[in-house]
Parts: structure tokens; C-alpha cells; sequence
């Protein structure tokens, strides 16, 4: 009895301390947690909607911007490469509140000897250096740049009381600027200009040695006012070089005084270019108005290379007058050569303009005005009309940068001429880039300095349009598969888009590729064309000549497509996630009335027996113990199987039994994914007879399982193949997986893939 005793007790206490663990196991797996489905809303990320900034992703009924006005008188010193300036601002405080200070960026100062910028940077040596660079960094003084201010005055020339942080500079108001007023008050200042070959600075000179000229492309070259708006109040976001810039819309009235013998284009309308010009020139130019089908010369090489002869001690003043800009630049120099091409755009006509010296031909003559005019046409197609007068395409250097109405490109030939297909196809893409952004961010007026991607990632994407158009099958960059590399890469090295852009991890695809990989892939899959198109345009429509900022961007483009995205902006812009879907596994069927091991079993479950529930259907996997000649033998499921065939007959009539489907083979196919990222599954079904049929399985196939779903494929012919993505168009980062059956060797793509990574 004692035996049996210690038995129970030894079994009651065996049994409650497994019942304790098991409780115990079921605690553990069920303790709570919070959404952390790819599909649950972005409520949490984005900014509460206002009277500002409307859920819909629109401008509010009570959005304001803040308007500054410039008068400048500058003047270029060619001799000493030196900016002089003096300009009044008139600053129109259009916010419900009351400013006591206002903040103004000193771009230039990123080049003064005690820069912080210099502080910051953490790189070794360069590989190659050239000789002025070295002599700069290790030998002889730091170049002494940055603004040297000669004042600051209130517009009756009393002192105002001023500090300067670094590359910005607050000036205390001597009374509070109520809301609806305005203030005016007036800087003087200069600066050296660098050598931006240097250091590929945003702008500078370049020296030509062999003719002794300089060829000058002028921007941040005066104090501007800082934006305050209602999403940052003052931008006072320092500039270290990468974030580029945030300013506000105004007019400007500028006057710049050069050598007599230079020839400069500038932001806005040359008030007096007739004086500017020789009758033969002026002439010229008239005819450029209506030349819609070739550019026309209006200042040749040869006048040009006879302005390098000689250097003028003579001075003469261009007057320029632009509105509702946010920045003003300008190019000068006497080596200059220049045409012009008229342009269609809506009921107006805009000037396409090149500005480039002789060691820019004969490609730029061939090529820059031709490519300034698609990218006028093509984004005006894509967005809305080009607003301004003209668009200048300005040759520099070793340059990328962008204005209103100008921009500096690079791409020169060799000394003889000659030049490569990749010298001719990176001088079309920067052309088209930076003519482009005149819709991003000089007309939709992002903030830069914070998100770099909603300038350069949207114009990269519409820049990929732009040169499709142009040439069908140029190499753009932008496309899906251009970012395999990077997302596949060392996380130690990547940041997700939604990033401030001073501080993302390699800029390049962060914020150019990576943003308009995403856009090509809502139009092309997820949105489609109509979708996508009339979204992109609402958007761009709703924030021209406004401050955008992401959430407006996401809204606006649910808001105008009618489709929940939140999905994919979390994803692809909030995380660094990598999108990679593979085929786990196929299984095939085959159709039977014989009911399955399968079958009887789950009926068993729920105390019933399968017979009873007789005559039905089953699918036999073809690779089961089940599997038999018999069910080998069925041709068309519809004509062997009795009772469907009786079925049939008495449910449909001769006429539509004939178009019934004849569906002999069934498949299941387990997708798998081992990325991060949600996505669609884009894949193409081969059949032994040679044929394809693509199919599009929403992303939202992954609602309920992130790591791997089935679906189940009914043809009446046997699958040859399947490959996910064929077209590479998801930046699927491994496409060893793509496939079934199972490539032994790597593609092309792969190859390309691994020595991307490794690289």
C-alpha cells in the first residue's frame, strides 16, 4: 500500500510540475505585444493633420508661407576672384506669430580657415590628390573663404545687433515683427571665390591655364533668409555640405557688374540684354525666339575664342529681375559661348539655353540644348508647365548643381574632341537631372537641408522618365535593379530614406536611386500608370510654389490613387529591410473521386467518417504513397470522372461544357520570404508547350503570414518553370531562390549581384 502511495504521489506531483511547465510554455508564448504587422497604418509616424497641412495629404485652409524679397548690387572681380555684394531684404512675416529674431544662412562660410565642416570629417587620405588640392590641404595656409561682413543695418542704417553661428547668423530684431508685417534691412559683404575644382564645391571658378581665363558659375553667394514655416519653425539646421538647402519664394531685382568682355546668364530676365550683346548677336537672339526645331548660336566659338585673347579692364552691368523664385545664381565669363532654342510648352514659349566654353565641343553644341529641351517637355508632361522664361544649362567642370531657371553640368570631351559613349550618356543625365529639378525643389519647395531624397530621389525618378523618352533604353539610374547592391549590403553602412540628409549613410542611393527605385515600382506594379501618373501630378499640382514635406507626399498619393500604401512607405522609406521572395516548394496534384489519407483523417478529427460525404473531389500529391497509375490515366477530369461528368451535364448546358476549362494538373506553391520587406509576388508560369502566363499577387498576399504563403494554380498543362521576378523590377537582392526547378549555375544577375556586394 505504501508503494502504491509513493506511486500517486510521485505521478500527482509529476503531473501538476508538468502542468505548471506547460502553463508556464503558454504564458510565455502568449505575452503580449504590440502591432508589428507590415500592414498596420502609419498613424504612429506621421504628424497629427492641421489647418496647415489637411489629412489628405492638401495644403489647409489656413497654410502660410513666409515671402522674401532681394535688391542686389554685385559685383564680379575677375582679377582677384572676388564677390562684392550689397543687398536689402525685405522680409514678409506671413506666420499668426510674432518673430523677435530672424535666421540667415552663410553658406559660404563651410570654406572659412576655422569651418566646423573641416572638424567633422572623419576620412583618411584621398587615393589621388592634385597638386593645388595637396599644396591646400598640407602645405601652405587653408584658403581663406567664407563671408567677411562689412554690416548689418536696419533700413535707416542704424546697427542691428547680430551673431554668427557657424553657417548661419541670427539677426535680433530691435522690436517684434508682428504677424502681417514686414521689415527691410540691408548687408554688405564679400568673399574669395574658390577654386571649385578643387574640391568639387556646389560653385566657383574654374582656371584655364592654356588661355589664362576664368569661367565662373556663382551661387550661395549672398546671405538668404532661413525658412519658418509650421512643421520646423526656423530651418537653423547647420551645413556641413551634403544637405543642400531650404529657403523661401521672393522676388529679386540683382545687378551685377563684370568685365566688359564677359557674357553671363543668370535666374530671371536680363532687363537690358540687348546692351549686353553686338547687333550681330542681338540678332541671333531674336531668331532663337522662333527657332522651335534646332538651337541657334547667338554667341559663337569663334567670338569666344576672340574674347580669350585678351583680358578687359572696361566693366559693365547686367540687370536681372526675377519673381516668386527661392534663389537667384549666375554664370560669367569671356569664354563663353551661347545658344538658344524655343520650346512649346502649353500656350507659352520657354528658351532652352546652353552656356559653354570652346572645351565643351562639339558636344555640348550637339547635345545640351537638344537635352534641356526634353527635360522641359517631358516633365512639364509628367508634373505641370514649366512656370519660368527659360532654362540654362551651364557647362562646369567636374559640376551637378541646380537653380531656379540654371544649373551647371559637367561632361567635356578630350582635348581633341573626341569623347566616349559614357562621357556623352553622364552629360545627358546630369543635364536632364539638374534642368528637373526646377520642378524639384525649385518650384515644389522641399526642404533639402532635412530630407534630401524628396528633391533628388522624386527628380531622379522623373529624370529616368525624361531619358526613356529621349532614348529608349538609356542607361538610367533609378531602376529597381540599380539598388540591388546597396540593399544588400553591410546595415552598418545603410540608413532608411527617412533619414535628415546630412547624416544618411551614402547619399547616392539613399537619396537618389533608392526613393525612385520605389516610385517605378508603384507605377509600373503595384499602382499602374493611370494610378500612379494622376497621383504624382495631384501631388506636385497641390505643392507647386509651397513647402512640402514627406507626410504631404504619402497622403496625397493614397489620397489621389485611392490605395492604402502604408505598407510600402513604411517599408521601403522608414526601414533599411531588403526585399528578397523565393519558391520553397512545389507540389503537384492530381484530381480524384477516391477519397485520400488526408481526407479521412481530418473528417476523423471531428468524429465523422469521409464516406458519408460522398461523392466529392480530391487532390492527390503526385509524389504521395496515394499516387497510382489509375489516377495517371485521367485525361480530362470532366469526362473520366463519372459522377462530375453526370454532374456537368446536369447543371450546364452542351454550349458551355465546351468552354469549360480542361484542368488535369494542380499545383501548390509555397512562396517564402526571407526578407524584411512586403512586397508583390511578380511571377511568370512556363508550360512544356512553350507558353507563359504572369501573375500579380498583391503584397497584401503577406496580411497574415510574413514568412511564407501558398497558393494553389489549376491549368490544363503542365509547368515547364517558374521564375519570380523575371523582369527584375522588385530589387529582389537574391534571385538563387527565383526560380523552380532550381538553377545550378548563378545568372548573370546573380554574378552581377555578388560582385556588387563584394565591391
Amino acid at each position: 500500500m505504501k508503494k502504491i502511495t509513493y506511486l500517486l504521489s510521485f505521478l500527482l506531483v509529476t503531473t501538476v510540475s508538468f502542468a505548471q511547465e506547460k502553463k508556464q510554455e503558454v504564458k510565455e508564448k502568449q505575452e503580449g505585444h504590440t502591432n508589428i504587422n507590415k500592414f498596420r497604418q502609419l498613424k504612429e509616424e506621421l504628424p497629427t493633420s492641421n489647418t496647415y497641412r489637411t489629412a489628405s495629404g492638401a495644403p489647409g485652409h489656413e497654410y502660410y508661407q513666409q515671402k522674401v524679397d532681394y535688391k542686389m548690387d554685385i559685383i564680379l572681380d575677375d582679377e582677384n576672384q572676388r564677390i562684392y555684394g550689397e543687398e536689402t531684404v525685405t522680409y514678409h512675416n506671413n506666420s499668426p506669430d510674432d518673430l523677435e529674431y530672424l535666421w540667415v544662412q552663410l553658406d559660404q562660410n563651410i570654406r572659412a580657415a576655422d569651418a566646423a565642416t573641416n572638424d567633422i570629417k572623419t576620412s583618411g587620405p584621398s587615393i589621388i590628390y592634385n597638386p593645388k588640392k595637396f599644396t591646400q590641404s598640407f602645405l601652405g595656409k587653408p584658403f581663406d573663404g567664407g563671408f567677411k561682413l562689412d554690416y548689418v543695418k536696419d533700413i535707416n542704417g542704424n546697427d542691428l545687433a547680430h551673431t554668427i553661428n557657424g553657417t548661419m547668423m541670427r539677426i535680433d530684431l530691435p522690436q517684434i515683427l508682428k504677424s502681417g508685417q514686414n521689415t527691410s534691412f540691408k548687408i554688405k559683404w564679400w568673399y574669395n571665390i574658390n577654386d571649385h575644382t578643387i574640391n568639387r564645391a556646389r560653385s566657383g571658378y574654374e582656371h584655364f591655364k592654356k588661355d589664362g581665363n576664368n569661367s565662373y558659375v556663382i551661387a550661395q553667394f549672398f546671405p538668404r533668409l532661413a525658412v519658418y514655416n509650421d512643421v520646423e519653425g526656423w530651418q537653423t539646421l547647420q551645413f556641413f555640405g551634403q544637405g543642400e538647402f531650404a529657403l523661401e519664394f521672393g522676388d529679386y531685382e540683382v545687378n551685377i557688374t563684370t568685365p566688359a568682355d564677359h557674357v553671363l546668364e543668370g535666374t530671371g530676365h536680363i532687363l537690358n540684354r540687348k546692351e549686353m550683346l553686338t547687333k550681330k548677336q542681338w540678332k541671333r537672339y531674336e531668331e532663337s525666339q522662333n527657332s522651335f526645331d534646332k538651337p541657334v548660336i547667338i554667341v559663337t566659338q569663334e567670338e569666344a575664342e576672340e574674347n580669350e585673347k585678351s583680358s578687359s579692364k572696361k566693366t559693365k552691368t547686367w540687370k536681372l529681375k526675377a519673381e516668386n523664385v527661392r534663389d537667384f545664381a549666375f554664370a560669367s565669363s569671356r569664354k563663353f559661348i551661347l545658344d538658344a532654342q524655343a520650346v512649346k510648352i502649353g500656350n507659352r514659349t520657354v528658351m532652352a539655353i546652353s552656356v559653354y566654353p570652346k572645351e565643351g565641343n562639339p558636344l555640348w553644341e550637339e547635345y545640351s540644348t537638344k537635352v534641356v529641351v526634353n527635360t522641359l517637355e517631358s516633365y512639364s508632361e509628367q508634373m505641370f508647365d514649366y512656370p519660368y522664361h527659360k532654362a540654362i544649362s551651364v557647362h562646369a567642370k567636374q559640376q551637378g548643381m541646380e537653380y531656379p531657371m540654371i544649373c551647371w553640368n559637367y561632361g567635356r570631351p578630350k582635348p581633341d574632341g573626341t569623347y566616349s559613349t559614357r562621357t556623352k550618356n553622364g552629360m545627358i543625365g546630369v543635364i536632364t537631372h539638374e534642368v528637373g529639378h526646377n520642378w524639384f525643389p525649385m518650384i515644389v519647395n522641399s526642404d533639402e537641408r532635412q530630407w534630401g531624397w524628396m528633391d533628388e530621389g522624386l527628380n531622379t525618378f522623373a529624370e529616368l522618365i525624361a531619358e526613356q523618352r529621349l532614348e529608349k533604353g538609356f542607361p538610367s539610374n533609378g531602376f529597381p535593379r540599380g539598388v540591388v547592391g546597396y540593399m544588400s549590403g553591410s546595415q552598418d553602412g545603410i540608413a532608411p530614406i527617412m533619414s535628415q540628409h546630412e547624416n544618411v549613410y551614402q547619399s547616392g542611393p539613399n537619396a537618389y536611386s533608392k526613393p525612385s527605385a520605389g516610385l517605378y515600382m508603384l507605377r509600373e506594379f503595384i499602382l499602374g500608370h493611370e494610378l500612379f501618373d494622376k497621383a504624382f501630378k495631384t501631388y506636385a499640382e497641390r505643392w507647386k510654389f509651397k513647402h512640402p514635406t514627406p507626410a504631404d507626399f504619402f497622403r496625397t498619393m493614397e489620397d489621389a490613387s485611392g490605395t492604402d500604401l502604408d505598407w510600402f512607405w513604411r517599408g521601403w522609406f522608414y526601414t533599411t529591410d531588403y526585399n528578397d521572395i523565393g519558391i520553397k516548394e512545389v507540389k503537384k496534384f492530381v484530381v480524384t473521386d477516391q477519397p485520400t489519407e488526408r481526407a479521412r483523417n481530418m473528417y476523423k478529427r471531428y468524429g465523422a467518417n469521409v464516406e458519408d460525404y460522398l461523392p466529392a473531389l480530391f487532390l492527390v500529391n503526385t509524389d504521395s504513397e496515394e499516387y497510382n497509375d489509375e489516377m495517371a490515366k485521367i485525361e480530362d477530369p470532366s469526362k473520366d470522372i463519372p459522377f462530375l461528368k453526370e454532374y456537368l451535364a446536369d447543371n450546364f448546358s452542351a454550349e458551355e461544357r465546351e468552354s469549360l476549362k480542361n484542368t488535369k494538373y494542380f499545383y501548390e506553391i509555397v512562396f517564402e520570404k526571407p526578407g524584411g520587406l512586403v512586397m508583390p509576388i511578380l511571377v511568370d508560369y512556363v508550360y512544356t508547350d512553350g507558353s507563359k502566363e504572369s501573375k500579380y499577387y498583391p503584397a497584401e498576399v503577406w496580411r497574415f503570414n510574413d514568412k511564407e504563403v501558398k497558393k494553389i494554380l489549376a491549368s490544363d498543362k503542365e509547368i515547364k518553370e517558374i521564375i519570380i521576378d523575371p523582369n527584375q523590377l522588385t530589387a529582389d537582392v537574391d534571385t538563387e531562390n527565383n526560380t523552380w526547378p532550381k538553377k545550378v549555375e548563378d545568372s548573370q544577375f546573380d554574378q552581377f549581384k555578388k560582385n556588387s556586394v563584394k565591391n
